[in-house]
């Protein structure tokens, strides 16, 4: 007996210690998408959940032995009730593979109550996954979510269900969305030297125009180009792009990036590493219409030396944090289709601002996407094969081109 008690005690204290270090593992984002406030579209099922189950996928940077996800509620105005979640290797955008689901749990309860305006961390799950792969994540709204937190250009197939929880069904029927609900982002442990790249800016970094359910955009191509680095360290990638978005005015796809940078750039977990790209909307909005509404008043025209200012703030910040920040040249959209957005006066001050992050040393790197993508022809335009059909954004094999033209030693 006296020798049975030694042996649970041993086991037990086994169990304390390997407990208590995973309490004490660093994690790091694997995946991430900026939380927005929802586009109150009746014809958006996001918009009018109530009792349903959201099943949503996304692609992880860095693989790891664990998952934990971030749910956000950052744009409600009452509590969010998570009435359970879980994770599992999709098999389609609908599907996943029944002996794959795990179920989520925060603080060891398959529940959660989000604030109004908080985020929600779950616990550590024991989920496998490698680099590139992808992740399904099913949640049951069992109450109505009045004013939900989404991203609005997931640009991944995600599926409401009809009533019910169905976060442990193999296959939920239902309506599709492009957009996603709550998931603010997915983190793995942390490995040795870990670095974590963050790109941060607008419909251009959140991949606008590309290639749905193919993962097209610019930091997704990027995290194919550090998997195909020999060696074992590897930077995870994340995306906190938001359509429209500018640095120092909001708009509908969410709060200025002054506002946004420290929720979405300097506090995610193991950032090291953040390439900017932002501010063609601050210099083309006003005076632009859309749906015959202006984007911005035309007398709020802003000087390149407005938008540098803002640039400075955020290398101010970043380096406050001793976080690399990264500049990134804006791209040519002459023959854009929103009317107005385009002039050569406002094309003088994009091209003022990026002889600045060129040659000014501020940044602790730079990457030259207008050189990679501007027609050597007609330097004001987007190169021909880049571009998609709006004249602003690229196509496929323009962000693979962005891409490609990124020197990985930024990153050491």
């Amino acid at each position: 007996m006296k020798q049975l008690r030694k042996s649970v005690l041993t086991c037990f204290l086994a169990f304390a210690s390997s407990w208590a270090m995973a309490q004490q593992t660093a994690f790091v984002a694997t995946w991430a998408a900026s939380p927005q406030a929802g586009s109150a579209n009746p014809a958006e099922p996001l918009d009018e959940i109530e009792g349903q189950t959201v099943r949503e996928r996304v692609r992880v940077s860095v693989g790891g032995a664990q998952i934990s996800i971030r749910l956000s509620n950052e744009y409600g105005s009452t509590p969010l009730l998570i009435g359970s979640a879980t994770i599992a290797a999709p098999n389609d955008f609908a599907s996943v593979k029944p002996d794959s689901i795990r179920r989520v749990t925060f603080g060891g309860r398959n529940s959660i109550t989000i604030p109004a305006g908080a985020p929600a961390l779950s616990d550590p799950v024991a989920f496998p996954v490698s680099a590139g792969t992808e992740v399904s994540v099913s949640l049951y709204f069992p109450q109505r979510v009045a004013t939900p937190t989404v991203h609005l250009l997931a640009l991944k197939r995600a599926v409401v269900s009809q009533r019910g929880d169905q976060t442990m069904a193999k296959t939920i029927e239902g309506a599709t969305t492009l957009s996603s609900i709550a998931l603010s982002a997915v983190l793995v442990p942390a490995q040795p030297a870990q670095r974590l790249v963050v790109a941060f800016g607008d419909s251009l970094v959140d991949g606008d125009q590309s290639s749905v359910d193919a993962d097209r955009n610019w930091p997704s191509d990027l995290i194919r180009r550090l998997g195909e680095v020999p060696g074992d360290s590897k930077a995870a990638v994340i995306n906190e792009g938001i359509i429209v978005n500018r640095l120092l005015g909001d708009a509908f796809g969410g709060v200025n990036g002054l506002a946004r940078f420290d929720r979405d750039a300097l506090a995610v977990s193991g950032v090291t590493h953040i390439v900017l790209l932002e501010g063609i909307n601050d210099i083309s909005f006003p005076g632009a219409k859309l749906g015959g509404n202006y984007l911005a008043n035309p007398a709020d025209m802003l000087s390149a030396e407005d938008v540098i200012q803002a640039y400075r703030q955020l290398i101010s910040r970043a380096h406050a944090r001793g976080v690399k920040l990264i500049g990134a040249t804006m791209t040519p959209c002459e023959g854009v289709v929103i009317p107005g957005y385009y002039s050569e006066t406002k094309d003088a001050v994009r091209q003022e601002i990026n002889k600045w992050i060129r040659t000014s040393g501020k940044f602790d790197g730079v990457i030259d996407f207008d050189a990679v993508l501007r027609d050597p022809d007609h330097p004001s335009r987007l190169l021909p094969r880049f571009a998609s059909q709006d004249g602003l954004h690229p196509n496929d094999l323009g962000y693979q081109a962005m891409a490609d033209a990124i020197d990985l030693n930024l990153f050491r």
